[in-house]
Order: C-alpha cells, then structure tokens, then sequence
C-alpha cells in the first residue's frame, strides 16, 4: 500500500471519530484525536501489534478505544492531553506573534485601504467621501480611538489637514497604487505622531502615563496574575510529589485504596507539573514583553523630548526638520502597541489553561490532599536541589569511567544545558511508578549517545549510568502507559515510530513504520591549531625577486669572471639569416572621362508675328 494511501485512510478514521464525538455531544479537534489515537495503538494494554494483520474487529476496536478515552468524565489524563493540544496549537514564539498580529491589522485594514487606492472620485461628494476614508484608515491603524467617536474624527481631521489638505487629493489621485499606498502609510505615521505630540502637550508633564489603551493598567496585573497562578500551581504540585513519594517509598505497605488512588494521584501531578511549564513559559514572554515596554517608554519620552526641542512654540518648522520625528514617535508607539497585544494573547492563553485543571482540583479537595499528607514534609524544588548540591552528592570523574560527565566546575552554564526528559530524573521516574523528580545538574550530568541525563541523587545517577539504554527504554514504556508524558518528556522522535491506518484487505497491517529522518551537523572550531603565521612568507613570485635584488645590493658589488683552459679561445657562435622572398607592389591608375556639353539652338522667335519656332539640337555626339 502507497503512503499517500495510508495517509488518506489515517484521516478518514480521525473523521469518523470527530463525527461520533460531535453525535454524543463532544465536540473535539481533529489534533486531538490524532493525537488519542497514537496514543491508544502505543500504549500495549490494548494489543495492537505492527507485525500482525489486523482486521475490521481490530480497526472497530481501535475507535472504540478512542472514543472511551475521549468520552471520559473527570480525568486528569484526558484534560493534560488537551491541555498540551490546546498549547501547542495556539502558542508560538515572540517573532511569529508579533508578526501575526502585524498580518491580522493588515488584513483587517485591506479592504479600507483598498477602497482608497481604487478610487477614481471626480465630484466633489466623491472627493470629500476619500478624504473621510482615509482619515478613517489613519485611526484604525494607528490604535488611537474609534473612527465612531466625533472628539477622535475632529482631532484626526485637523492633524491630517494640516500636512494633507483637501486641495491635495488631485495630486495624490494620479498616483500609482503602490504610490498611493505608500503615501497613505507615511501620512499615518505623520498624523499618528502629531496626536501623541499633542496628546502629551495636553497633559503638561506627564509623558510618562502616555500608553496605549491595551497597555494601560495591564502589563503589572498580567504579570501578577501568572505570577501568582504558577506560585499557586508548583505548591500543589509539591503536595503531590509529597504523597507519591510516601505511597511509592519501599518501606511503605500501601493499603488497596492508596494503590487505586495512585493512578489518579500521578495523573494530577502530571497535570499540574504540564501547567507549570506552560505557565513559565507564559511568565517568561510576559516578562520580556515588560522589558521591551520599559525600554520603549524610555525611547518615547526621548523623542517627546527632542520633538518639543525642535519645535519650541514656532508657528512654522521645516517639514525635512520635523515630518522624521513624527514618523519615529509613532514607530515607537505601534511597538508599544503591539506589546499591549501580545500580552492580551498571553492573558487568554493563560485563561484557556484554566478549566483544564479541573478535574484533578474536583478529585483531589485540599482536606483530602490534607489526609493523605498526613505528617509528611512537603518540600519544594529548590529545596530539593539544594539538598542534593553538597559536595559528597557530586559524581566523582575517576569513578565512572563507562560513561561521560559534565560536571558542574568544568562546565560554566550548567543549569541552562538542554536536558533529556525536561529535566525530570529518568531513574525516578521508572523505579517510583512515575514518579516526577526534578533533576539536579550540580549532581552531574551524563552524556550517553549525545543527549544530556541529569538526575536527583547521585545514587539515582549512578544505577542509571550502569545500564542507560535499559533505562531509556523503560521510560518510553511508562510514556505509552501515560501518553500525557509524551508531551511533558519531549518523547516525540522515540515514540513516532508508528501510524495508526487500516486497510480492509486481508494481509495488510494497520500499522506502519513511517521513513524516520533527522537533521545532522558538525561544527570546528575557528583555529583548532594555535595561530601560527609567518610574517616574512610571500606568496607573489615578483616580491621575492624584488627582495632577491634588495638583498644582493649590486650597488657595493663588483663583477668578476674567470676561463678555464677548456674555454680559451673558444665559444659557441651563432648566426640567424633570412632567405630572399618574392614581393610584389601594385600602385591605382588614375582614368577619366567626359561627355559633350549639351548645345540647342532655337529659330524664329524674333522679327515675325506669325513665325514658327525651329529647335535645332547642335550637341556633339559621343562617339566622336
């Protein structure tokens, strides 16, 4: 079967999903359930077998599977892998953001834009209609005010009439669109920085409340909001770690309802551990959006500054002097905007993440973490690190000779190493049923087949270190009994080794094994070998017999010869002749030649009033 088949027939099951979901009342996304279904045909509980033909009872089995785990009431597991889904569809880098917002103001201001650079107005009703369209269009994009409100449309018109006036829509009419075009983002730059200028000239001082309505009141109470939902998030996933820890400890004998209760206890922790990473993540992009904001505040009120020194009260002032900075302080306030934006989207995104908590906060109350808790001490993660950053705690180099170390003296960035599993020790998590532990890189961390393993004790570091590919292997095995930790470990290119399909012909598998690739690289150094440049070679032939001759200073020398017995009276003459040839010279022959000059002669045109005239032809002829 044809790959492009195989494709296909994978969508068609993820259709069908969506539909029978939408039927019962869910409605779930197409990502989702590709998702689920990975997940289901990974996970071994459910038999599915790459090398074994599978039939239609398979295939009914494999959506009734999904469909049981998309339908499932209050679980942790389920709201993490909608939790990872939602993140990953909806977030993306500050870059790719801020160019998205760029794209949807362009896209949103398009049809405006071009309904001015269309037009073709001539009557005066016409014209005054362009006028408003394109103080329109300068509202809009700069973000201040409404086009609907009258105070913002007067104070627009009278900034925009004052570099453009009416008269002007003849000159700007015969313009090319991608002329048109231009000048119409140049008059929105000029106008926008002529409202902030008089905008701040209204407030007499205060410059520096002068923000962007999105930006106004938001930016500290974003940040304090994620701030305090993360602080909120690691305290409870604390209080889990605390309890898996006394329900896995080998001392402990867990009673039956502790054992049923540390699946969901483990789902919960994978939940709130998942909501902590994208919460840092979040806190993280709003913290560089409240940077960019206090640097381009700073800009802003430097170019108030400059703007009102150049302008000083003067009735007239050079367009060249003052149209530069108009345009510069309304750059700085789209930036600002845009970060006002940017921060929106985090907010909702942040909202978003909310409801996908839920389940475990309905499962597990406080009074009942409180029970489980019982005395054990709750330690949080830095707690946990430094407990395990003594000295004694260190990998020793000379005592793990099987395996390479990085070791936190010899390696000046250590804790910004990218980690396997995100940090999380693997050995804990497999010989403590799942259990999350931060690892600690001033522990060491190894190096096994270029990826980077840091771990929670040296112990924990050292029994992994003795068979790492056994241990690698038996994390992926808890990721396919979790499938939210797929996500969470950054398992992807160790579990995409198989793609759900099915086929209703009878030898044919329902699962393949897509071509798996990967990017390769190989960096030198600049200068592996020290430098060592020889200031006197020359590579240029005539340099060194310039210096050859410098070198030979003929001036102070004196020539002198010798002759041997061999040569005297003796040596080699030779004579070069040339043999006559035959040459011959032609000079022109000047010739010439003339013709009778043309002689006629007329009778009777004088003495008689009836005479006839006679032409008589008196030329010579030519052959004479």
């Amino acid at each position: 079967m044809s790959r492009a088949h195989a494709e296909n027939v994978i969508k068609n099951i993820i259709r069908e999903i969506v539909q029978e979901c939408a039927v019962r009342g869910h409605v779930v996304s197409d990502t989702l359930v590709a998702f689920m279904v990975k997940a289901v045909v990974l996970d071994p509980r459910n038999g599915f077998n790459v090398d074994r033909t599978l039939t239609k009872q398979d295939v009914q089995k494999l959506e009734e599977l999904c469909l049981d785990k998309l339908m499932e009431k209050c679980s942790p597991s389920l709201d993490t892998i909608k939790m990872q889904v939602y993140f990953d569809i909806n977030y993306a880098s500050r870059r790719e953001f801020l160019e998205e917002i760029q794209r949807v103001l362009d896209s949103m201001l398009s049809p405006v834009s071009r309904d001015i650079t269309d037009s073709r107005g001539k009557t005066r009703e016409e014209l005054d209609a362009l006028y408003r369209k394109i103080m329109t269009y300068i509202v809009l994009r700069s973000g201040m005010g409404s086009p609907t409100d009258d105070n913002t449309m007067q104070e627009a018109t009278a900034a925009l009439q004052s570099v453009f006036p009416p008269t002007e829509l003849g000159t700007f009419m015969v313009l090319l669109k991608k002329e048109k075009e231009k000048q119409l983002n140049e008059l929105t730059m000029i106008v926008t920085g002529i409202r902030i200028f008089n905008k701040a000239s209204r407030k007499r001082g205060q410059e520096t409340d002068l923000l962007p309505d999105v930006l106004n009141g938001t930016l500290p109470v974003i940040s304090n909001s994620i701030e305090k939902e993360l602080s909120a998030s690691q305290s409870l996933a604390w209080k889990y770690t605390a309890v898996l820890e006394k329900l896995t400890d080998s001392d402990h004998q867990p009673e039956e309802l502790e054992v049923s209760s540390s699946v969901l206890l483990r789902q919960a922790l994978y939940n709130i551990r998942q909501h902590e990473v994208f919460l840092k993540m979040l806190l993280a992009d709003a913290c560089l959006c409240a940077k960019r904001v206090e640097f381009l505040q700073t800009e802003l009120l430097s170019q108030m500054k400059l703007l009102k020194e150049t302008v000083q009260s003067k009735t007239a002032v050079p367009t060249a002097n003052v149209f530069p900075l108009f345009k510069a302080l309304s750059d700085v306030w789209s930036g600002l905007r845009d970060e006002g934006q940017l921060l929106s989207i985090l907010n909702n995104i942040k909202l978003s993440l909310q409801p996908l908590l839920s389940s475990q906060a309905n499962i597990f109350s406080e009074a009942y973490l409180g029970d489980l808790l019982e005395a054990s001490e709750v330690k949080t993660d830095e707690q946990r690190l430094t407990e395990s950053s003594g000295m004694s705690d260190r990998i020793i180099q000379a005592e793990m000779k099987t395996q390479e170390w990085l070791l936190p003296e010899a390696t000046s960035s250590c804790n910004d190493l990218l980690l396997q599993y995100n940090g999380v020790c693997g050995y804990t998590l497999v010989n403590r049923d799942g259990l999350l532990l931060p690892g600690n890189p001033q522990i060491g961390v190894m190096i096994h087949k270029e990826k980077l393993y840091a771990f929670s004790s040296k112990e924990a570091a050292l029994k992994f270190a003795s068979r790492p590919d056994d241990f690698i292997a038996e994390v992926a095995e808890k990721a396919k009994l979790s499938p939210e930790l797929i996500q969470f470990l950054k398992l992807h290119q160790q579990l995409s080794c198989v793609s759900p399909y099915c086929e209703m012909q009878p030898r044919e598998s329902l699962l393949v094994k897509p071509i798996t690739k990967c990017e390769s690289s190989t960096q030198t150094d600049l200068h592996p070998v020290e430098t060592n440049i020889v200031k006197s070679y020359e590579l240029n032939e005539w340099e060194l017999r310039r210096k050859a001759i410098r070198q030979a200073n003929l001036r102070t020398k004196v020539t002198h010869s010798a002759q041997t017995d061999l040569s005297h009276m003796r040596r080699e003459n030779i004579t070069q002749t040339w043999l006559p040839k035959d040459a011959a010279c032609q000079s022109k022959r000047d010739g010439e030649s003339n013709v009778p000059r043309p002689q006629v002669y007329l009778a009777g045109l004088r003495g008689q009033k009836d005479g006839h005239m006679v032409k008589t032809n008196l030329t010579r002829s030519v052959d004479e």
